[in-house]
């Protein structure tokens, strides 16, 4: 009898947690943000630019009845043939059924929910293996900040989806001097994390063999285009700092300029050559900054100035640039906190749009 209890008892209060984060749903006003959030999403998903140009020229009822059939007409072709048969033979003894009041609805619908479980099974088992390769790709992330004298260092990546194609990185060369890379891979998703994964492991394998950074780039850019993945490109930022200077040297390959936060003025810093993976004979140059006491010097990914909000908006280089006007005197990790605060305030509720990482320096004590 108790054994019975206690079974009725976990019955009871695993529906009660089912019946309270349904009626939570509700409640806390986000459901009907998430399903416009959802439509526009779908909208921009199944239908392409060509769809899309047609919907535009149309008035409000017919957009309204062609958006339905681009949306249904599109879902179904990306279904797989077997599965397409069985939606066409579910929704033909459903209609059946209807016009002659049988049990045939309830075999349409049943069918029809079948192909949406194998849907449904075959997003979760992505899912799965998503959180797997995130978990690898975290693991071989930076778990710390280095430590150097004089310097002051904040590194921050986090990925739009379960895994991105943003590389943060950091190596001790000397007893003195650490390398620090910030690479950005064109695309998202796992073939971009598998080859932000080849990058940090080809720069660790070679710093310590090519001295000269651009020669050291060269090298990296020679490796991702013989061993890369096809139609694979990365901007990237690869620099050097030291205790016994003030100097920060970089080469720029491809990437947002960093930018220069001092008491007068923030000006960016470097052109930037070529992206990694693009061509064999790229052109990397160094560029060095002179960091006075209290200088900072902010590097990127465009997950931040690329940001979006529900209306489609890009947060923006502007709005970067004029909210580091009021960020000299901070700390490296109290500046690059209030940069995340001001994109979410920005985004709100829509969701990332793309990787978010950066690497805020200040030189704290002049050597």
């Amino acid at each position: 009898m108790s054994d019975n209890k206690a079974k009725f008892k976990e019955s009871y209060e695993s529906a009660s947690r089912f019946t309270r984060s349904v009626f939570d749903n509700f409640a806390d006003g986000e459901l009907p943000t998430e399903i416009r959030r959802d439509l526009k999403e779908s909208y921009h998903f199944y239908l392409n630019n060509e769809d899309r140009q047609q919907l535009e020229a149309m008035g409000g009822i017919k957009r309204s009845l062609y958006s339905m059939w681009f949306l249904v007409k599109n879902l179904f072709m990306k279904l797989t043939p077997g599965r397409r048969v069985l939606v066409l033979i579910g929704t033909a003894i459903a209609f059946y059924g209807m016009s002659n009041e049988t049990d045939h609805v309830l075999i349409g619908f049943v069918t029809l929910l079948f192909v949406l479980g194998l849907e449904l099974k075959d997003k979760l088992m992505a899912h799965d293996q998503l959180e797997a390769g995130r978990a690898v790709q975290m693991a071989i992330m930076p778990h710390s900040i280095p430590d150097i004298p004089g310097w002051e260092l904040w590194l921050y990546s986090v990925p739009a989806n379960e895994v991105g194609g943003d590389l943060i990185d950091h190596m001790k060369l000397s007893e003195n001097t650490i390398a620090l890379t910030l690479g950005d891979i064109a695309g998202k998703g796992l073939p971009a994390a598998l080859m932000a994964a080849k990058i940090q492991a080809t720069v660790r394998a070679i710093a310590l063999d090519y001295a000269d950074l651009p020669t050291r780039i060269d090298r990296l850019n020679a490796i991702i285009l013989r061993d890369g993945l096809r139609e694979k490109f990365a901007s990237l930022i690869h620099l050097e700092i030291s205790a016994i200077n003030n100097q920060i040297h970089f080469v720029n390959a491809g990437h947002h300029p960093p930018i220069l936060v001092r008491a007068t003025a923030n000006n960016p810093v470097g052109k930037g050559g070529p992206a990694i993976g693009i061509a064999r004979k790229a052109a990397f140059s160094m560029e060095t900054v002179e960091m006075n006491q209290d200088d900072i010097l902010v590097m990127y990914s465009d997950g931040i100035t690329e940001a979006r909000n529900e209306d489609g908006e890009f947060y923006s280089d502007e709005r970067l640039e004029k909210l580091l006007q009021h960020t000299h005197g901070m700390d490296a990790e109290a500046l690059g906190a209030r940069v995340l605060w001001s994109v979410d305030q920005f985004v709100r509720r829509a969701r990332p749009s793309d990787d978010i990482s950066m690497i805020v320096i200040k030189r704290v004590s002049p050597a």
